[in-house]
């Protein structure tokens, strides 16, 4: 009987060496192009939290069909750490041969791949729900999400203007001072979500929250708002009228949000079905509906699907094992 194949181990440096914005982008669309079609199979995802540490874990996988391998991953979110002077994140990556069942590779990324799948699914959202022009925008939430949000956003939309806020003011400053070093002079920072979102053509909110930060009346009219942070039972970053009142709601997966996202409370309040969701953001995708269409308000829910972990570690994995080959 022959042996099993050996594990590939690849290192977050690595990764981040290899793993590019624009692979990622990539990786996003082909997510949700399977999904779309329908071509994704996508166990429910686990979860569970730690309140007592303010921590979060959370298991996704799939296969995509045309696939010859399949993925789980492992991410944890432990937001308490930043007073321990550590990353809040952590996590990696399991590839398997879907022909064999084997083992193929282990990317040990610490939660990397997750943040940057999450960002593209972000800019892909905005490249379909946004005007092609020169946009204001607001990003809630200064943490490594937020400011991936805005790295990737820059790869599919103009900025005019970039205004920042945080939970914690300091951290929003700080965010300001590095971005204008790095020439963004318009950068602004708030203390106020409501001063921070009143002029943005786009608002992404990007925090684990467990409370409305976006409420109804606060942006002005014609603005898209993409929710990343909701990913969990509880969780909620956007007010239930807003979700229910916009004139779309876009899901990365309908039966997920119901569940996790912005979705479930404004399902739970009675303000809406899932039957009232315009869309998945992988139809639009496919171009059998259209995205933004006029001056209208557009909530995207992406509470983060297996399908993308799939696309961006099979990805991630064939780049650097073909790196690996192309060295020995």
């Amino acid at each position: 009987m022959s042996k099993r194949p050996p594990i590939r181990i690849f290192d977050e440096w690595r990764i981040k060496k290899t793993m590019t914005d624009r692979l990622a982008l990539k990786s996003a669309e082909r997510a949700f192009r399977a999904l779309g079609r329908g071509v994704a199979t996508v166990p429910a995802p686990l979860s569970w939290d730690f309140p007592k540490v303010n921590g979060e874990v959370h298991i996704k996988g799939a296969r995509l069909h045309s696939s010859e391998l399949f993925t789980f991953k492992v991410a944890t979110g432990f937001y308490g750490n930043v007073e321990l002077g550590i990353p809040t994140g952590a996590g990696f990556v399991l590839i398997f041969d879907a022909s064999t069942g084997f083992p193929r590779g282990i990317l040990a990324d610490n939660g990397y791949l997750t943040d940057l799948r999450t960002a593209a699914a972000g800019a892909l959202a905005a490249s379909y729900l946004t005007e092609e022009k020169p946009l204001s925008v607001a990003i809630l939430g200064s943490g490594v999400q937020g400011q991936l949000q805005y790295r990737l956003l820059q790869l599919v939309r103009e900025i005019a203007s970039i205004r920042v806020w945080s939970r914690t003011p300091p951290r929003a400053q700080r965010w300001r001072s590095i971005l204008h070093e790095a020439g963004r002079t318009d950068a602004r920072a708030f203390e106020e979500v409501s001063d921070a979102v009143e002029e943005a053509d786009l608002v992404i909110t990007a925090t684990p929250s467990r409370s409305p930060i976006l409420h109804a009346g606060m942006l002005k009219p014609g603005a898209t708002v993409i929710a990343v942070g909701s990913d969990g039972e509880g969780k909620q970053e956007v007010d239930s009228t807003l979700v229910a009142g916009a004139d779309k709601l876009v899901t990365d997966l309908t039966a997920q949000c119901v569940r996790l996202g912005e979705l479930q409370h404004a399902v739970k309040d009675g303000l809406m079905s899932t039957g009232n969701v315009y869309s998945e953001l992988g139809a639009i995708v496919l171009e059998r509906v259209p995205g933004r269409e006029s001056d209208e308000a557009i909530v995207c829910d992406l509470t983060g699907v297996g399908a993308q972990d799939a696309a961006i570690g099979e990805l991630a994995f064939i780049e650097l094992a073909g790196e690996d080959d192309r060295g020995s």
